[in-house]
């Protein structure tokens, strides 16, 4: 294959997993953590580097897509182990800015908050959570990344 060729496979599989996560947001109406939006940030920047890479020669954005993809590996790695309880997670696994609020309106705006914890899975298949699903994926994209670099 073409360098040309893996960095379409390898930003383009990024994008099909944040679309993934938008729908499950979206249309199955469950809420990420705050983890699971740690993932979608180096899925985020691998796209766009990508994106540049496809036009400007050199082996530096291949590794910067193989790093991006290998940070959301690593988020989703720590994300797993917080759902398995290996270890604690954020205190604080959601939390929006408070501003303009009186006390009562905030009081009812946290009694009727839904709660998004990080270490709740919200949906398990063949006994992966979708934060160990994506380790796996952003793995495979991480060794097309540096089949790319190589090609560089």
């Amino acid at each position: 294959m073409t360098r040309k060729t893996l960095i379409l496979i390898a930003a383009g599989g990024s994008a099909l997993l944040m679309l993934g996560a938008l729908g499950f947001q979206y249309i199955g109406q469950m809420p990420p953590c705050k983890l699971c939006y740690w993932q979608r940030y180096p899925h985020i920047a691998a796209i766009a580097i990508g994106l540049v890479a496809l036009w400007l020669p050199g082996r530096l954005l291949p590794g910067a897509g193989a790093l991006a993809a290998l940070t959301t590996a690593g988020i989703g790695f720590y994300h797993t182990g917080v759902e398995r309880k290996w270890w604690l997670g954020p205190e604080s696994c959601s939390s929006q800015p408070i501003t303009g609020l009186s006390t009562d309106d905030l009081l009812s705006q946290i009694m009727t908050a839904p709660v998004v914890r990080c270490d709740e899975p919200p949906f398990v298949l063949l006994g992966l959570s979708m934060a160990s699903w994506n380790v796996v994926a952003s793995m495979l994209l991480a060794l097309i990344w540096l089949q790319a670099l190589r090609k560089s």
